[in-house]
């Protein structure tokens, strides 16, 4: 029996783009600290080029287990909800089920974490 390795993937600047996100709505609002507040700022984030495709490439692979673990923003709590909804709309339920948010990333136990 071969155990699989696990592999975490993160969300933010891995598979949405967080950070042009982020720039655009200082730039439309300038002095808006925290846009990662709005309503609607996660679950309206663009896919990252390639990012998709990496890990339909990723969930192929027999020897890996793969989930994806993200950190909340505490200035947000539907990010929440919303983190949620995003992988649902681009990966499907059954990355949903394998979706953890935490705000302490070192306390999973795996064997890969893939983040920026």
């Amino acid at each position: 029996m071969t155990v699989k390795k696990v592999i975490y993937v993160d969300m933010d600047d891995v598979l949405c783009n967080f950070k042009k996100a982020f720039r655009e709505a200082v730039e439309a609002e300038p002095g808006l600290n925290y846009p990662q507040s709005r309503y609607g700022f996660f679950a309206n984030l663009e896919p990252m080029p390639g990012g998709l495709e990496a890990m339909a490439w990723l969930r192929k692979q027999a020897d890996f287990d793969i989930y994806i673990l993200t950190s909340p923003s505490t200035k947000n709590p539907l990010c929440y909800t919303e983190k949620r909804v995003w992988v649902e709309k681009h990966l499907g339920m059954e990355m949903v089920q394998r979706l953890i948010i935490n705000p302490r990333k070192n306390l999973n136990m795996g064997d890969y974490l893939i983040d920026d």
